[in-house]
């Protein structure tokens, strides 16, 4: 072989290798920009899946989003109770649970989409993941609809926003129901190094560009089996997630605002807590001994110890999602501090 054949020869095996680098290194682009394609299709058909089910309320700087039932505005009722959800979920999970069932017993009942989920806006942007700037849209609503004061029903991470309500608007808030809340700073707070990633440049671009590419496509195939553990120990009532329409937080900005509520919460109720002494409605705390998504000693029997007066209910064997796997007890719960709350107005 001549020097110019081995040259030649060379100059192929280069051209090669630059093409299959290029495929390489380019490949990681199409697959994202393939992933973001199908963020944006699944994205429409959340949405025409599942669209508005109730009205939205003007509120200083967008609109909340509401699902009503039972007796309308000035129509006699047993009382006004309103729900608030937790983390993962939209207006449509407490009132499939509880919210219908109140409605036939006689209350109006208003379940409210929290800012930057369901059909509600993310008022605020970022700063919204902190539930006093929540409770503060919340109790606007609840003004623009003439609502209050009422029973307040917050579940997971509104058992904080919950309590935030009862303290910085208490004229809106006649009693309080928490359901397996979180309440309280847990032992170990946030997950080493994951809040110092989690706001790093870096970390929040990296957030960014996964809830606009590879989040929706696999969170709509893993969505019954997270569903699943959130239930854990109880089993997940069939159809859930699609009654409950939980797919719409796989939508970007809803997946963005439910990691930013998630990220802040541990360095809030730190600052929150010596503040429940001074809750004055009647409350109802209800949770499950067997728990493993908000632990019961940490928040619920903590919280029946901060707040006077506080009822503690403790569910053997129950889990996080006791709305739907105990739902008498709930109930009568809900309905037997209504009876309360008249009583002592009487």
């Amino acid at each position: 072989m001549t020097p110019g054949d081995r040259r030649t020869r060379w100059r192929r095996v280069g051209r090669v290798t630059a093409i299959l680098a290029g495929i390489l290194l380019g490949l990681p682009f199409l697959v994202l920009a393939g992933a973001a394609v199908a963020t944006l299709v699944i994205t429409s058909q959340i949405e025409a899946r599942y669209p508005p089910a109730g009205r939205r309320v003007a509120v200083p700087g967008g609109h909340l989003a509401v699902i009503e039932a039972g007796p309308g505005e000035g129509a006699a009722s047993r009382g006004t109770v309103v729900l608030l959800h937790g983390a993962s979920a939209n207006a449509m999970d407490p009132m499939q649970a509880i919210g219908r069932r109140l409605a036939g017993d006689g209350f109006r009942v208003l379940s409210f989409d929290r800012p930057g989920f369901g059909w509600s806006d993310r008022i605020e942007g970022a700063a919204a993941a902190s539930p006093a700037v929540q409770a503060r849209l919340i109790a606007a609503g609840l003004g623009a609809l003439g609502v209050g004061p009422a029973l307040v029903v917050g579940h997971s991470w509104s058992g904080a926003l919950a309590a935030t309500l009862a303290l910085d608007a208490p004229e809106r808030v006649a009693g309080l129901v928490l359901l397996a809340p979180a309440t309280h700073p847990w032992p170990g707070g946030t997950v080493p190094g994951y809040a110092g990633w989690y706001r790093s440049v870096f970390g929040r671009t990296l957030l960014w560009i996964a809830a606009r590419t590879v989040a929706a496509p696999f969170g709509l195939y893993a969505l019954d089996r997270f569903a699943a553990v959130v239930f854990k120990p109880d089993p997940m009532p069939p159809g859930y997630a699609d009654a409950a329409r939980v797919p719409l937080v796989l939508r970007p900005s809803t997946f963005e605002a439910n990691l930013q509520d998630l990220d802040g919460l541990y360095e809030f109720l730190a600052r929150q807590r010596p503040r429940y002494p001074q809750i004055a409605a009647p409350t109802v705390i209800i949770a499950g001994d067997a728990d493993p998504i908000v632990r019961t000693p940490v928040h619920a029997e903590a919280m029946a110890r901060d707040v006077p007066g506080a009822r503690l209910v403790v569910l053997p064997g129950t889990g996080h999602m006791l709305h739907y796997t105990a739902s008498d007890a709930v109930v009568a719960e809900v309905e037997a501090l209504a009876a309360r709350v008249r009583a002592g107005a009487e």
